[in-house]
């Protein structure tokens, strides 16, 4: 093992560097997304996980060269956190972004985030080039992408989406994670954890290493997670393989092939409380462990299946010394289903818009149905899902001289299935099996739903980027333009639907400018101006959905795509010590707000999406770290916000005064404080995170409290024993004050306290409701190379 003693005090330079520092060459990425990078040599240490410790910050501040604000997170930081840590839960640090941890393992469906107050449905997500959310809904489940033993990097870009990303939904910027790639000498990894909450997970990966002469190797890996829950019964699993081909030849071609598998089972557990429950109930307001009928809170009536292909292949070749080829074609496919308890009424309940066991009707009472009580039966609502996206992501960049020019074209196809049933529930709680009634029909074989969906979607864009580089390389300007169109179709054939089908086409053009000054290779300004747009969220807000208690539950509304400018100066200084600051100004229109809610009587939840209007956010973010010095790496983020609505909102038939009130969801100050010390042996690994109150109302009436969270990792590297290459034992303590807290809002609404409108109508207050923040948590793993 390399000692970390050999990496003290500023960079050793290359000769090559030496000689001419101001050179930089464009990495990784096309388009506008291409980033100018020093050529370095870190002194650094050999480890089986793929720690370095040659990232400034602790691994959360690597060299950045775009024109925008962008921070970023290596495998110095990703490996010594716990081994089950969600993509999420990675970024927690990073300025601008508030993780809403609502598992200590990183598993839980609820984990998602906001950066710079808006939602993780307005971030654009990609994993080696492929967007990973849902492009309808725009949520993604990031424990189920990959495991994190493979995650190689991530970049965050706080601000705007690369111009040739596949993204419709990055109003407010981008994540892009990559995959580590095999390693060119045949061998492996393992990892084994243990820890609070019965939480355990294996992994194992195996490199074939170069294969022959063929410039082909590969790996495959599999892991086993499983905990019970922190919050009331229940338990998860989650099974997950994770492949990555790589196949390189002659000057810079390559094809790579990324394939990832996983099966995600999430039973009972925490309940999201209104602020009441909360302040009532606090950790214990959870599904039950004991089954009492009408009860929909069992614990067993309440599961989530999260299932995920994912298959990716990244080609690039170089036709000729000026002229280069991107294409991207990849395949994801997304499924459940997910349940949720409910009674119904045997017998003047809703199918679809049509009351059922009414005079008329033509559809009977349920009256055949076995185990009821007081007019119900208890049920189990199952939304079997499912979701399948083909897409390809092409464009061809020429560089001649000074100029690089760029034009590419991203075709996306969605298929979007869903249809609520419900299985009868016997008086001990479990699913009656048999007598045709699991789905509950009707007479005529039709099966009781309230969301009998079909849905597709198709999306164009054409992208042209032109780059020039002035003044010996140090001035680049950068300007490009988007034609982005989106064409959906969706279908709710459950009775009454109104409207049953409805269509939309979108056509947003999206420009963008970049300029950048580097006054050496290590001093940048820049400032950017860029535009991005999101189609409405949810197929809610195209076909509604019914309940048979409630009947109509989410009407489908005439929302208008959401569309976005944004503005950004910024300065960054790398090198021995590493600085970035940036002030930014965003403008909505037509702000989609992705609320949800409970449907009534029962735990499954339904998306209600909202146009809150216009918004605009200013404010300004920094961070600072130092590459390792006697071992020491700090690291300090924080940003501060101003973020207010812009217009008044409708309800009701009257208007709330909302103009000038805070957005929801958008603290004022956060702010992170790292510090990691590693000497190639003993490491550790301390951050701390402050967030702001928020406000979860538009009437500012209803706001969760600033909380503050701090994990800590230790750990111990060993020589080499035989076959195991650098054995390692490391300690993952998360939450370590167990600070129970309020998270994140799982919904908004419009006002909690009853209010008059400008009109003079009282305006009843609904309550939202809130992810509540994971408990402590402490793990350990054993892991080794091989």
């Amino acid at each position: 093992m390399t000692s970390a003693h050999k990496n003290k005090g500023p960079e050793k330079k290359s000769s090559a560097h030496a000689k001419g520092e101001e050179k930089i060459r464009e990495t990784g990425v096309t388009g506008m997304a291409a980033l100018p990078e020093i050529l370095t040599v870190h002194a650094g240490m050999q480890t089986s996980n793929g720690v370095t410790n040659t990232t400034a910050g602790g691994g959360l501040m690597p060299i950045e060269r775009a024109p925008r604000s962008q921070s970023g997170v290596t495998r110095d930081y990703i490996a010594k956190q716990t081994p089950t840590t969600s993509i999420v839960n990675l970024m927690a640090s990073l300025p601008g972004v508030v993780a809403a941890k609502t598992d200590p393992l990183g598993m839980a469906p609820g984990d998602t985030m906001t950066m710079r107050g808006l939602t993780q449905a307005q971030i654009g997500f990609l994993f080696e080039g492929a967007p990973e959310a849902d492009p309808i809904n725009y949520g993604v489940s990031t424990s189920t992408i990959v495991d994190s033993e493979n995650l190689g990097s991530m970049t965050v870009s706080q601000g705007s989406p690369d111009l040739d990303a596949p993204l419709i939904n990055a109003a407010g910027g981008q994540i892009a994670a990559f995959e580590i790639n095999p390693s060119h000498k045949m061998g492996g990894f393992t990892d084994f954890m243990g820890g609070t909450h019965s939480a355990n997970k294996q992994f194992i990966r195996f490199n074939t290493g170069d294969i022959g002469n063929s410039g082909i190797r590969g790996f495959v890996s599999f892991s086993h997670t499983a905990s019970n829950n922190s919050r009331g019964p229940g338990n998860q699993h989650r099974y997950h393989v994770d492949s990555k081909w790589v196949k390189e030849w002659g000057d810079g071609n390559s094809v790579k092939a990324i394939f990832a598998y996983t099966r995600q089972f999430n039973i009972g557990g925490g309940l999201a409380p209104t602020l009441s429950q909360w302040h009532q109930y606090g950790y214990s307001y959870n599904t039950t462990g004991q089954y009492s009928f009408g009860d929909p809170t069992y614990y067993r009536l309440s599961k989530q299946e999260n299932n995920m292909v994912n298959v990716i292949v990244p080609m690039h070749f170089r036709l000729s010394r000026e002229l280069e080829l991107n294409a991207t074609p990849y395949f994801i496919q997304q499924f459940g289903p997910a349940w949720g308890g409910e009674a119904i009424p045997v017998s003047g309940g809703y199918f679809g818009n049509v009351q059922y066991g009414t005079e008329g009707s033509p559809y009977p009472a349920l009256s055949n149905l076995p185990y009821q009580q007081n007019g119900s039966v208890m049920t189990m609502l199952k939304d079997p899902w499912n979701q399948k996206i083909g897409s390809i992501n092409t464009s061809l960049k020429w560089t001649h001289g000074h100029n690089t020019l760029t034009f590419g074209w991203w075709y996306s196809y969605a298929a979007h299935t869903e249809r609520y049933q419900y299985n009868l529930i016997d008086y001990n709680g479990n699913t009656v099996k048999g007598y045709g009634l699991s789905p509950i029909r009707f007479p005529n074989s039709a099966i009781l739903s309230g969301d009998n969906l079909n849905f597709w979607q198709q999306q164009n864009a054409l992208y042209l980027a032109d780059t020039i580089k002035l003044l010996h390389d140090k001035l680049e300007l950068s300007a490009g333009f988007k034609a982005a169109m989106v064409s959906r179709s969706g279908t709710n054939d459950v009775p009454g639907a109104e409207p049953w089908k409805n269509s939309k086409n979108y056509f947003e053009p999206l420009p963008q400018f970049y300029a950048t000054y580097h006054f050496d290779p290590h001093n940048q300004i820049y400032l950017n101006g860029t535009t991005s747009f999101r189609a409405p969220v949810s197929t809610e807000a195209y076909v509604p959905d019914y309940d048979p208690n409630a009947g109509l539950i989410s009407a489908a509304g005439n929302m208008k795509p959401e569309y976005t400018i944004s503005e950004e100066i910024g300065f960054r200084h790398t090198g021995f010590w590493n600085l970035s600051v940036s002030a930014f100004n965003l403008n909505i229109t037509n702000h989609n707000i992705s609320s949800s809610g409970y449907i009534p009587g029962s735990t499954q939840v339904v998306a209600l999406p909202i146009n809150a209007g216009g918004q605009t956010s200013r404010g300004f973010q920094a961070e600072f770290g130092l590459r390792p010095w006697h071992h020491i790496s700090p690291y300090l983020s924080g940003q501060y916000l101003h973020s207010t609505m812009d217009n008044n909102f409708s309800v009701a038939g009257d208007l709330l005064p909302t103009k000038g009130k805070m957005a929801v969801g958008s603290p004022k100050f956060t702010g992170a404080i790292g510090l990691q010390y590693d000497d190639g042996r003993f490491f550790g690994n301390f951050n701390m995170r402050y967030t702001d109150s928020q406000y979860t109302t538009f009437m500012n009436d209803e706001s969760i409290p600033s909380y503050i969270t701090s994990d800590l990792t230790i750990g111990y590297r060993m020589m080499s024993i035989g076959p195991a290459q650098h054995p390692q034992i490391q300690l993952n303590l998360t939450n370590i004050g167990d600070n129970h807290y309020l998270a994140m809002a799982g919904s908004t609404t419009a006002n909690a306290v009853t209010t008059r409108g400008l009109y003079g109508t009282s305006i009843a207050g609904s309550s939202p409701i809130y992810l509540v923040g994971a408990p402590f948590g402490a793990y350990v793993s054993v892991s080794t190379g091989f």
